[in-house]
């Protein structure tokens, strides 16, 4: 009789890319409830919301989980064609669509950030990388579709000697799903960013603010974070969580 063979280091570490934002947060403590040796990585890439970061930096703190934010503000100049890298656009309002939203596409953001992500677990010798890519974003973001994420880790496996899984425990999951596993975990999204704009409050008009507060709304729960105007919108019940999932 053969035994399962024993997990290695590789297979119990893991890199977790982490924005400070409420689906990377739910990554985040999701991998380390699986018993992970979690590494989190943020990054600064001139994204007008970097108050993100700040949060991402407490988070960890408290949580004692290393973090490294890597400043890649020199690619700036690239990636700058987005309401998201260039303050001087104006940033769409109202709900999370399409037709509203594609202003804030950041140019090949994911494919970016993942490959330095894998350059990481190769280097610390970890057998995966986790990022938070959910099912509300494909209409808008391809490098959050099934496909991509079908597509890049085939590439990780064959880059480098040793192979990195790209994990992306929510890909067919949605905005309310996310919530209702993170809310089941017993985490406190008081400690996520997850507005487009990077002042004192969340706005509560962008896109972004509008998809969280649905997704508390399905959830029959209140988001604790503060707005400077907050108009709670219906529950969407195409979003709302399979209970019998």
């Amino acid at each position: 009789m053969t035994l399962p063979a024993s997990p290695t280091a590789a297979d119990r570490t893991t890199v977790v890319i982490y924005s400070g934002g409420m689906d990377s947060y739910t990554v985040l403590h999701r991998a380390l409830r699986e018993g992970c040796d979690v590494h989190a990585l943020s990054f600064d890439y001139g994204q007008r919301h970097a108050r993100e970061l700040a949060v991402a930096e407490r988070v960890c703190r408290e949580l004692g989980v290393p973090h490294q934010v890597v400043d890649i503000r020199a690619i700036h100049g690239l990636i700058d064609n987005s309401a998201l890298t260039d303050a001087g656009r104006v940033l769409p309002e109202g709900d999370y669509a399409e037709e509203n939203l594609t202003a804030t596409v950041v140019p090949n953001r994911n494919m970016i950030l993942l490959s330095l992500a894998i350059a990481k677990a190769v280097n610390i010798g970890a057998g995966r990388v986790d990022y938070g890519a959910h099912g509300g974003d494909h209409m808008l973001y391809p490098d959050c579709r099934p496909e991509f994420v079908e597509a890049i880790n085939t590439v990780a496996g064959i880059a480098n000697f040793d192979p990195v899984e790209i994990h992306a425990p929510y890909l067919r999951t949605s905005k309310a799903e996310i919530l209702a596993d993170g809310l089941a975990m017993g985490l406190d999204y008081g400690q996520t960013w997850t507005c487009y704009r990077g002042e004192a409050l969340a706005c509560g008009r962008c896109g972004s603010c509008r998809e969280r507060l649905a997704a508390f709304a399905a959830n029959g729960a209140t988001d604790p974070l503060s707005y400077s105007e907050r108009s709670e919108p219906a529950a969407d019940t195409s979003q709302k969580p399979d209970q019998e999932a």
